[in-house]
Protein backbone atom coordinates (compact mmCIF):
# COMPACT_ATOMS: atom_id res chain seq x y z
CA UNK A 1 0.00 0.00 0.00
CA UNK A 2 1.24 3.45 -0.85
CA UNK A 3 1.75 5.70 2.15
CA UNK A 4 2.24 9.44 2.68
CA UNK A 5 2.89 11.91 5.48
CA UNK A 6 0.58 14.85 6.14
CA UNK A 7 2.46 17.26 8.37
CA UNK A 8 0.47 19.11 11.03
CA UNK A 9 1.69 22.24 12.79
CA UNK A 10 -0.13 24.57 15.14
CA UNK A 11 -2.34 26.78 12.97
CA UNK A 12 -2.78 24.35 10.03
CA UNK A 13 -5.80 24.81 7.74
CA UNK A 14 -8.15 22.03 8.81
CA UNK A 15 -10.06 21.68 5.52
CA UNK A 16 -6.84 21.35 3.52
CA UNK A 17 -5.35 18.70 5.80
CA UNK A 18 -8.37 16.61 6.71
CA UNK A 19 -10.04 16.54 3.30
CA UNK A 20 -6.83 15.16 1.85
CA UNK A 21 -6.43 12.59 4.64
CA UNK A 22 -10.03 11.40 4.24
CA UNK A 23 -9.99 11.13 0.45
CA UNK A 24 -6.58 9.45 0.23
CA UNK A 25 -7.62 6.82 2.79
CA UNK A 26 -10.82 6.18 0.81
CA UNK A 27 -8.63 5.17 -2.13
CA UNK A 28 -6.34 2.90 -0.09
CA UNK A 29 -3.46 5.30 0.32
CA UNK A 30 -2.05 5.05 3.83
CA UNK A 31 -1.69 8.39 5.59
CA UNK A 32 0.26 9.20 8.73
CA UNK A 33 -0.69 12.57 10.16
CA UNK A 34 2.50 13.83 11.79
CA UNK A 35 2.78 16.48 14.48
CA UNK A 36 5.97 18.53 14.25
CA UNK A 37 6.13 18.85 18.05
CA UNK A 38 6.32 16.37 20.92
CA UNK A 39 2.55 16.63 21.36
CA UNK A 40 0.12 14.54 19.28
CA UNK A 41 -2.60 17.14 19.85
CA UNK A 42 -2.40 19.84 17.16
CA UNK A 43 -4.74 22.83 17.06
CA UNK A 44 -5.69 24.10 13.63
CA UNK A 45 -6.18 27.67 12.45
CA UNK A 46 -9.88 27.54 13.35
CA UNK A 47 -9.52 26.00 16.82
CA UNK A 48 -10.16 22.41 15.76
CA UNK A 49 -7.79 20.10 17.60
CA UNK A 50 -6.63 16.94 15.84
CA UNK A 51 -4.78 13.98 17.33
CA UNK A 52 -1.87 13.22 15.00
CA UNK A 53 -0.98 9.59 14.29
CA UNK A 54 2.72 10.21 14.95
CA UNK A 55 5.23 12.78 16.12
CA UNK A 56 7.97 13.95 13.79
CA UNK A 57 10.64 12.20 15.89
CA UNK A 58 8.88 8.89 15.09
CA UNK A 59 9.66 9.35 11.38
CA UNK A 60 13.02 7.67 10.90
CA UNK A 61 12.52 5.43 7.84
CA UNK A 62 11.50 7.50 4.82
CA UNK A 63 11.64 4.41 2.60
CA UNK A 64 8.17 3.55 4.01
CA UNK A 65 6.66 6.67 2.44
CA UNK A 66 5.78 7.62 -1.13
CA UNK A 67 5.36 11.33 -0.46
CA UNK A 68 4.62 14.19 1.90
CA UNK A 69 1.84 16.76 2.01
CA UNK A 70 1.95 20.28 3.43
CA UNK A 71 -1.38 21.91 4.32
CA UNK A 72 -1.59 25.69 4.44
CA UNK A 73 -3.10 27.83 7.14
CA UNK A 74 -1.47 30.46 9.27
CA UNK A 75 0.65 30.25 11.25
CA UNK A 76 0.75 26.54 10.34
CA UNK A 77 2.66 27.02 7.09
CA UNK A 78 5.21 29.27 8.81
CA UNK A 79 5.65 26.69 11.59
CA UNK A 80 6.28 23.98 8.99
CA UNK A 81 8.62 26.23 7.00
CA UNK A 82 10.69 26.95 10.11
CA UNK A 83 11.03 23.29 11.17
CA UNK A 84 14.43 21.94 10.11
CA UNK A 85 13.30 18.29 10.19
CA UNK A 86 10.33 18.99 7.88
CA UNK A 87 12.69 20.72 5.43
CA UNK A 88 15.13 17.81 5.62
CA UNK A 89 12.37 15.24 4.95
CA UNK A 90 11.00 17.21 1.98
CA UNK A 91 14.49 17.60 0.51
CA UNK A 92 15.16 13.86 0.79
CA UNK A 93 11.79 12.94 -0.69
CA UNK A 94 12.29 15.32 -3.60
CA UNK A 95 15.80 13.99 -4.22
CA UNK A 96 14.32 10.47 -4.27
CA UNK A 97 11.66 11.69 -6.77
CA UNK A 98 8.82 11.07 -4.34
CA UNK A 99 5.67 13.19 -4.38
CA UNK A 100 5.80 16.49 -2.51
CA UNK A 101 2.52 18.41 -2.35
CA UNK A 102 1.53 21.73 -0.76
CA UNK A 103 -1.62 23.82 -0.75
CA UNK A 104 -2.49 27.45 0.07
CA UNK A 105 0.43 29.02 1.99
CA UNK A 106 2.16 25.62 2.09
CA UNK A 107 4.38 26.20 -0.96
CA UNK A 108 6.52 28.55 1.19
CA UNK A 109 7.73 25.34 2.87
CA UNK A 110 8.77 23.94 -0.51
CA UNK A 111 10.59 27.21 -1.23
CA UNK A 112 12.55 26.88 2.03
CA UNK A 113 13.39 23.28 1.12
CA UNK A 114 14.83 24.55 -2.18
CA UNK A 115 12.78 22.19 -4.33
CA UNK A 116 10.67 24.49 -6.54
CA UNK A 117 13.32 26.39 -8.48
CA UNK A 118 12.29 26.28 -12.14
CA UNK A 119 9.09 24.38 -11.28
CA UNK A 120 5.54 25.46 -12.12
CA UNK A 121 3.68 26.16 -8.85
CA UNK A 122 0.66 27.95 -7.44
CA UNK A 123 -0.39 29.12 -3.98
CA UNK A 124 -2.85 31.25 -2.09
CA UNK A 125 -2.92 34.73 -3.68
CA UNK A 126 -0.31 37.02 -2.15
CA UNK A 127 2.33 34.33 -1.60
CA UNK A 128 3.67 34.41 -5.16
CA UNK A 129 6.48 36.85 -4.26
CA UNK A 130 7.69 34.39 -1.62
CA UNK A 131 8.10 31.62 -4.21
CA UNK A 132 11.29 32.90 -5.84
CA UNK A 133 12.82 31.04 -8.74
CA UNK A 134 9.58 29.14 -9.46
CA UNK A 135 7.26 29.63 -12.41
CA UNK A 136 4.11 30.97 -10.78
CA UNK A 137 0.73 30.06 -12.25
CA UNK A 138 -2.73 31.21 -11.22
CA UNK A 139 -4.29 27.78 -11.72
CA UNK A 140 -6.40 25.80 -9.20
CA UNK A 141 -3.94 22.88 -9.04
CA UNK A 142 -0.51 22.66 -10.67
CA UNK A 143 1.58 19.52 -11.08
CA UNK A 144 5.18 19.70 -12.27
CA UNK A 145 6.87 16.33 -12.10
CA UNK A 146 6.68 15.14 -8.48
CA UNK A 147 5.57 18.54 -7.15
CA UNK A 148 1.85 19.27 -6.71
CA UNK A 149 0.57 22.65 -5.49
CA UNK A 150 -2.87 24.20 -5.08
CA UNK A 151 -4.36 27.57 -4.17
CA UNK A 152 -6.56 27.22 -1.09
CA UNK A 153 -9.30 25.66 1.03
CA UNK A 154 -12.01 25.61 -1.65
CA UNK A 155 -9.67 23.52 -3.80
CA UNK A 156 -8.85 20.85 -1.19
CA UNK A 157 -10.96 18.32 -3.11
CA UNK A 158 -9.21 19.06 -6.44
CA UNK A 159 -5.84 18.91 -4.64
CA UNK A 160 -6.69 15.49 -3.15
CA UNK A 161 -7.87 14.24 -6.55
CA UNK A 162 -4.59 15.27 -8.19
CA UNK A 163 -2.61 13.52 -5.42
CA UNK A 164 -4.66 10.34 -5.92
CA UNK A 165 -4.13 10.59 -9.68
CA UNK A 166 -0.37 10.89 -9.12
CA UNK A 167 -0.16 8.03 -6.60
CA UNK A 168 -2.84 5.59 -7.81
CA UNK A 169 -3.71 6.65 -11.34
CA UNK A 170 -6.55 8.25 -13.25
CA UNK A 171 -8.98 5.37 -12.61
CA UNK A 172 -8.77 5.74 -8.81
CA UNK A 173 -9.14 9.51 -9.10
CA UNK A 174 -12.26 9.04 -11.22
CA UNK A 175 -13.62 6.51 -8.69
CA UNK A 176 -13.23 9.07 -5.93
CA UNK A 177 -15.03 11.71 -7.99
CA UNK A 178 -17.91 9.29 -8.46
CA UNK A 179 -17.90 8.24 -4.78
CA UNK A 180 -18.15 11.83 -3.52
CA UNK A 181 -20.58 13.02 -6.22
CA UNK A 182 -17.98 15.41 -7.63
CA UNK A 183 -19.22 15.09 -11.21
Amino acid sequence: MMKVIVFLAEGFEEVEALTVVDYLRRKDIGVDTVSITQNNMVKGAHDITVIADKKIDDINNLDRYDGAIIPGGMPGAINLRDNARVIEILSIMNKDDKMVAAICAGPIVLQRAGIIAGKRVTSYPGFEEKLKDSIYMEEPVVRDGNIITSRGPALAVDFAIEIIKYLRGEEKAEELKEDILYK
